[in-house]
């Protein structure tokens, strides 16, 4: 009754947070349309326990529970949300709400992850708060069982935002379910939200944001990661809203990439590719020790340490570059080598997960790791294949390409790009089996031409071709590319593939020769036409 003569005098709503031994915690004021709660901290929600506060408020229009509550109810784990309506100072009706175990019976409403009660008259209201909270955390702890929390892998909601069309928004949260299984993530759920316009803030919009919020808690999501880049601003904003971990698809590569690196070289481009990317959001880590300067125009602790971090980022970044400098060097000395001895080179190239490695192994019988997962190495592998003619060859299996690479990992790609142009002929691989064959091929032949390598010799190898139901789809296919097929899975084409390596390498060397000699000749030309005797 006090609440609701104080919201009746000041024509604001108020709310009292209440503790399970019946004090209050918090008193709150906020407008005359909703109520703003507190930073409370992180909410366990994997433990199948609730925050052990109840928020107790008044609506001054005669609404009942709102989205507003549901959402706080969510995120924040509380025990129930009870909204009040009053007249002249007096309570007239409530509504309560709370997380929902199951599918409620009558008269509840159901607005999944949440349960709310009608209103009903604030003078005939029977609820035992206590044994009700009790029973609710029972149902709770069957329905997030306390196994999970010894469960080490990461729970996450996946997130679309863009213009794109339904099927191709559906294509890469696929891509991206497959990234996070990599990443030993559980996916939970999906999102997508078809948008032009991309909130500066938040990029899907705070009521988006909240009902993903609520999807999470729904599923026990630990994460949300999203299919695009994030801004540090943009992150910070949607964590602190959601009270979750928020990713973007450049950091989830950039996981993948370090648990997967093994050489030297690998580690070292994967700690070069997350400096790079870490070093602008490191002012975003703790905008707190900015407030610590003293003075107008002062430099306080705050500052200064975020400058040390800042320059021993930039100086890391340089000993690195230097290291992977020493290396590049290293692979050049090799390659001339193999040029000197005048060994054909061949180098495998494609999309991640298309059996770059497996067909390797096919060829030279080797056991170069292969995995069912996206990037499963990062590490060029090298083998010598001897063909039926008896030609000498040197095959490279390099790391496999995806789609809108993040700039930060061009350079882990550094090795593979080096060898694609030191090769005679680049071999690229697809899969047959995949319904984004050619989507994928694409992005492969783009980040080739972007790379100078557009105009190498090369051809396509259609790969996992016992995996393709229509037989007259990859006639197709192959007839379009003039594409060799194989099967490393069951090594179907492989006899013919090492007859016909040999031809189109020294189709392809000749080629090379011929174009070494026309610019030659346009050297020696251009020289004898500007060369004037004194």
């Amino acid at each position: 009754m006090r609440l609701c003569g104080l919201a009746e005098r000041l024509r604001r709503q108020v709310g009292v947070l209440i503790d399970r031994q019946g004090t209050v915690t918090h008193a709150l004021v906020g407008d005359d349309h909703q109520l703003m709660l507190p930073d409370l901290g992180r909410w366990g929600k994997d433990s199948g326990r609730l925050r052990g506060l109840r928020l107790v408020h008044v609506h001054l229009k005669g609404e009942p529970v709102d989205g507003d509550d549901l959402n706080d109810l969510g995120r924040l784990g509380l025990d129930v949300v009870a909204a009040l309506t009053q007249r002249d100072g007096l309570p007239q009706l409530v509504s309560i709400a709370h997380l929902a175990t199951e599918r409620q019976a009558a008269p509840y409403v159901s607005v999944e992850p949440t349960a709310v009660l009608p209103q009903q008259p604030f003078n005939t209201l029977e609820f035992d708060c206590q044994a009700f909270i009790a029973e609710l955390e029972t149902h709770l702890s069957r329905v997030r069982p306390a196994g999970r929390l010894v469960d080490a892998r990461a729970r996450a909601v996946l997130v679309h935002v863009g213009p794109d069309a339904i099927a191709e928004a559906e294509d890469r949260l696929d891509e991206m379910e497959e990234l996070a299984r990599t990443a030993h993530v559980e996916v939970v759920g999906r999102v997508i939200q078809r948008r032009r316009d991309i909130d500066k803030r938040t990029l899907i919009g705070s009521g988006k944001l909240a009902e993903i919020t609520l999807k999470a808690l729904q599923t026990d999501a630990t994460a949300l990661i999203f299919d695009r880049e994030l801004t540090p601003s943009q992150s910070k904003s949607i964590a602190n809203q959601a009270e979750l971990k928020v990713l973007d698809r450049t950091q989830l590569i950039l996981d993948i990439f370090a648990r997967r690196a093994r050489s030297q070289d690998g580690k070292l481009q994967v700690e070069l590719a997350q400096l790079r990317y870490s070093l602008p959001r490191l002012g975003d880590r703790d905008n707190a020790l900015s407030r610590l300067a003293g003075g107008i125009g002062g430099v306080g602790p705050g500052e200064t340490k975020l400058e040390i971090d800042r320059r021993r980022a930039r100086d890391r970044i340089h000993r690195i570059e230097d290291q992977l400098d020493r290396l590049k060097r290293g692979r050049d000395v090799r390659r001339s080598q193999r040029s000197v001895n005048e060994v054909p080179s061949i180098a495998l190239v494609g999309y991640t997960n298309v059996g770059k490695s497996s067909v390797l192994n096919a060829l030279a019988k080797s056991d170069a790791y292969t995995e069912d997962l996206l990037f499963a190495t990062l590490d060029p592998t090298t083998r010598r294949l001897h063909l039926p003619s008896g030609m000498q060859v040197v095959v490279t299996d390099t790391v496999g390409f995806i789609r809108d690479l993040p700039k930060e990992l061009l350079g882990a790609f550094e090795a593979t790009l080096e060898e694609a142009r030191a090769a005679d002929l680049v071999v690229v691989v697809v899969d047959a089996g995949h319904r984004q064959m050619e989507r994928q091929l694409a992005s492969v032949l783009r980040i080739l031409a972007d790379n100078d390598l557009g105009d190498a010799p090369r051809r396509i190898l259609v790969n996992k071709c016992d995996a393709v139901a229509d037989p007259a789809a990859l006639r197709e296919v192959v007839g379009q590319y003039d594409a060799w097929q194989v099967s490393a899975k069951t090594r179907s084409g492989i006899g013919e593939l090492l007859g016909e390596l040999e031809p189109a390498v020294q189709i392809a060397r000749a080629r090379a020769a011929e174009l070494e000699q026309q610019d030659q000749d346009d050297r020696d030309e251009l020289s004898e036409a500007t060369w004037s005797p004194i």
